[in-house]
């Protein structure tokens, strides 16, 4: 090969590689554009969410996974987020968020804890929108987000998006998260949130059911006359 044939072929590389970069950058913007898009148009309807859950815990400095199962519920009230999980493995556990304060009961030592989150606060309520009743677009305002492609997730092809926090504060605790969102519903399927120093927490959901009527007594702890509360602020 002569050194000016070699130099057009490289050329020629470098030209290729340029387009083909662009194109998978449009490619990769308008696959963002399309899943916010989808996300938004799910958030108008948004009502209420009932769904299975598996939630993983990992730790890193032990190695170990901690599962949970249960179900867990979303809705909007009088204008704000309400969350309600009930855990049914390994333990019963209940957890409860409303009107800024989180309480979390443990049957198996009859004791609530309550967190107010305080100044915390937005930042909660943005991390359990994720997805159930959030607009797609706002997510550009606390988050650089980046459209990963397809992928499995749910038993369906899910659109993946990567989020990393811009707020250097929020970083400190949350480096980034992952969202498998259902094409279909603008939904996500499965979440996965990783703190700076190595653990993660991974959320699966299935049988996810919308906008249908939730019992009111699954957002009121059922405590007894001996329960203990433990309360804290954010």
């Amino acid at each position: 090969m002569t050194a000016s044939f070699r130099s057009l072929v490289l050329e020629t590389l470098i030209i290729v590689g340029t387009l083909l970069t662009a194109a998978l950058s449009q490619t990769d913007s308008a696959g963002l554009d399309r899943v916010l898009s989808q996300m938004d148009a799910a958030a108008k309807k948004f009502q209420s969410t009932e769904a299975n859950v598996v939630w993983d815990a990992y730790q890193k400095v032990v190695n170990e996974t901690d599962t949970e199962k249960g179900k867990i519920y979303f809705r909007r009230e009088g204008g704000e987020l309400q969350m309600a999980a009930d855990f049914a493995e390994p333990d019963k556990k209940y957890v409860i968020y409303s009107s800024g304060k989180v309480q979390i009961y443990q049957p198996k030592i009859d004791q609530v804890n309550e967190y107010n989150a305080g100044k915390d606060r937005s930042a909660l309520e943005s991390f359990l929108a994720l997805g159930f009743g959030g607009n797609g677009h706002d997510l550009l305002k606390s988050y650089d987000v980046k459209f990963l492609g397809s992928e499995a997730a749910g038993g369906i092809t899910a659109e993946k998006l990567e989020l990393i926090p811009q707020s250097a504060h929020l970083r400190n605790n949350v480096a980034r998260i992952l969202l498998w969102i259902d094409p279909a519903r603008g939904i996500p399927v499965q979440q996965q949130l990783f703190e700076p120093e190595g653990d993660f927490h991974l959320t699966k959901y299935f049988d996810i059911q919308i906008n249908t009527k939730l019992p009111e007594a699954v957002f009121k702890l059922k405590t007894t006359g001996k329960t203990k509360f433990v309360s804290s602020q954010g």
